[in-house]
């Protein structure tokens, strides 16, 4: 499962957002709204109006949110032993 930040830059929820995933160990990938026009259409299509705007796997949600961050850590280390196995 991969997770994508859509983010912006000075936003205080944005940085919190990375701050909690590195502390996780995960990896995850920054898309800047005020750089991508495209991302930030598709994040409007979604019904966002606020950064951060993370998608994780089927799952999306805006804010910081270290409860919905918690579960899509979890997921991903859930997952990381599978992809493992299916790379040897």
């Amino acid at each position: 499962m991969s997770i994508t930040v859509y983010s912006k830059p000075r936003c205080v929820q944005c940085d919190a957002t990375y701050r909690a995933l590195d502390k996780a160990g995960v990896d995850y990938t920054v898309v800047d709204l005020t750089q991508d026009v495209a991302a930030l259409d598709m994040v409007r299509e979604l019904g966002y109006s606020q950064a951060p705007v993370v998608i994780a796997g089927e799952e999306h949600w805006a804010g910081f949110r270290p409860d919905r961050i918690k579960v899509a850590v979890a997921a991903v280390q859930a997952a990381a032993p599978a992809a493992t196995l299916a790379a040897i």
